[in-house]
């Protein structure tokens, strides 16, 4: 991989820019910027050769025709916000996703790897990190431990050859999120096994611990979970605070808590923001029209937070907490140089960014994109089979209900599925969940979705295998046809013609079109969706946790429809006997 440190030849440099003897290629004088360690704005001037912080403080530098000087006189200047807990692949790319996020002052991400692991073996997948590592962005990712589903073959995938594979990077920091703890709870010693390898190495281990009672969170801690980011309510913040774990505050599209949590904290004057992160996990591109950790930052400045303590739950607080401040979240010599210049306190939104020592944003305006990333390694969408008359056949004794975007409980199926069309005077329609390679099928009926959805086609899933949905099956074909000619995306049909798509070229989950192209996108999808029913917060996310076994109470997996709470399958998958 791309080595994180610098060179011999470049560290002798440096020293030699301190001593004067050289200059740096950058200065900003003048500078009042927020020093983490006293927690206070400090005066100065910053010197940046490359991508490091040569100096910060009183004195300046040589300077020559080749050293840029910017007099930064009534400005604000802080960390780069890095983001603890990003998911970069919610129809979004990593690479695009940045590439947004930094505009707003974002220059550091921690994320998933789960659609790189179940696509790509290992050293196709490090060929795509150590690409992203050379942009002026800050990339560190965690490694999972399960597929949060019932997946096919999972215990071929997920081996200690490669889940070691991964915990060996150093760009790789933690393990988890742990979806799959009640396994764990229940004696599982591979995962036990994984969580000791990566805290050998001083990585940490997040929870997924929506809900979990004061028992529980002891356990989980000593079986090694670090932090959880899934606490909903103060009282929740609380008690993992009380029990020793690092705390993320969320606000995403499907729980956007943020604004309560932090006004809770305020009003029980609890002084522990120097032990909270915030995050906006994985939220779908809409979500972050107003921004990412600049939109957290602002949601606690208004909640009261003090302005300090605000800039650095999403800065240094996350850099100390993964061990990272050698390199992130201070303002300080060896430090990478990413820097947020800000026209008030106030305004999270940065005039200016620099990442890794590169002017991305300046006076207001985007000055550098990041470049592309080829994404041809990962296999594209290949639908090579076709759907039969027998693949449309629904005689289930029971469906799925959608108790909200993303929870579905059994119900008993009561209307007549032998037709071509179901009514729309009732919220039940066609579900099938079929595999990408063609070789099985799951068939049911799922309610709550929506009254008037003709046919309603999507590779986005959390397999990447595709599901249909609708009264008509007709039109649910014609869905099928058109995502097999796009290679991937979601596509919604009404009397046999294209109402809306949304493509998805990349490895059929992800878009290669820029943000803010794909908000539009995403808009008109979810207008279509809401205009024939659908009432719930996000469609992005049902489709993507229809088959998360991390959520009750039964999902529709690879394995067939799955009881979550009796760990069983309640029907299993129709093999189709197709290649």
């Amino acid at each position: 991989m791309v080595n994180p440190l610098w060179r011999n030849t470049e560290i002798r440099k440096q020293l030699k820019i301190v001593s004067k003897e050289l200059s740096p290629d950058l200065v900003l004088t003048n500078a009042t910027y927020l020093h983490g360690i006293f927690k206070k704005w400090m005066t100065g001037n910053i010197w940046v050769n490359g991508d490091r912080i040569i100096y910060a403080g009183q004195d300046m530098p040589k300077i020559d025709d080749s050293t840029e000087v910017v007099d930064v006189s009534g400005k604000w200047i802080v960390p780069g916000y890095i983001e603890p807990h990003v998911h970069p692949y919610q129809l979004y790319n990593p690479q695009q996703f940045a590439d947004y996020a930094a505009q707003g002052g974002t220059t550091g991400f921690i994320s998933d790897n789960l659609p790189l692991f179940l696509s790509l073996e290992n050293e196709k997948a490090f060929t795509l990190l150590d690409r992203m590592a050379e942009l002026p962005f800050t990339f560190y990712w965690w490694t999972r431990f399960d597929s949060q589903t019932e997946l096919v073959g999972e215990d071929q995938k997920f081996t200690s050859k490669a889940v070691g594979e991964w915990l060996e990077r150093p760009d790789v920091i933690l393990g988890g999120e742990l979806t799959g703890w009640p396994k764990l709870l229940a004696g599982d010693d591979q995962m036990l096994y994984w969580i000791q390898k990566a805290k050998i190495s001083l990585k940490k281990i997040e929870g997924h611990f929506p809900g979990a009672s004061e028992k529980t969170l002891a356990r989980m801690k000593l079986l090694g979970a670090d932090g959880d980011h899934e606490a909903m309510t103060v009282d929740e913040v609380e008690m993992r605070l009380l029990h020793g774990y690092g705390v993320t505050l969320r606000h995403s599209s499907i729980r956007p808590d943020l604004p309560e949590l932090l006004s809770g904290i305020v009003e029980r004057e609890l002084n522990v923001f120097d032990k909270l992160m915030m995050t906006t996990d994985g939220s779908t591109p809409v979500f972050h029209k107003d921004g990412v950790m600049d939109l957290c930052i602002q949601i606690a400045l208004d909640a009261g937070v003090p302005a300090i303590d605000a800039y650095m739950m999403a800065s240094y607080n996350v850099a100390r907490y993964y061990n990272l401040t050698s390199l992130h979240g201070l303002i300080a010599t060896g430090r990478y140089a990413n820097l947020n210049i800000l026209d008030s306190i106030d305004n999270p939104v940065p005039s200016g960014v620099i990442s890794k020592g590169v002017w991305l944003k300046r006076d207001g305006k985007k000055v550098r994109s990041l470049d592309d990333v080829d994404w041809s390694v990962l296999p594209e969408l290949d639908l090579d089979f076709e759907l039969t008359d027998d693949d449309f056949q629904f005689s289930m004794p029971f469906g799925v209900e959608m108790v909200n975007d993303v929870i579905t409980k059994p119900y008993s199926v009561s209307v007549d599925t032998n037709v071509e069309r179901l009514s729309k005077e009732h919220g039940e329609s066609f579900l099938m969940h079929i595999d990408r390679n063609g070789k099985w099928r799951v068939n049911t009926l799922i309610k709550g979705f929506a009254t008037e959805v003709d046919g309603f086609a999507s590779s986005y899933t959390n397999t990447g295998d595709i599901v249909l949905i609708g009264k008509s099956r007709k039109d649910m074909w014609k869905a099928f046809e058109r995502v097999k000619r796009l290679k991937g995306g979601i596509v919604l049909i009404e009397g046999g013609e294209t109402v809306c798509e949304l493509p998805l070229p990349i490895g059929g989950i992800m878009s290669d079109l820029p943000m803010e192209t794909l908000m539009e996108q995403e808009t008109e999808l979810k207008k279509a969706l809401k205009e024939r029913g659908y009432e719930h917060g996000d469609a992005v996310y049902t489709l993507l946790f229809l088959m998360a076994t991390h959520l009750p109470y039964v999902r529709i997996t690879q394995k067939g429809i799955y009881d979550v709470m009796n760990k069983t399958i309640l029907f299993p998958a129709f093999m189709r006997g197709q290649g």
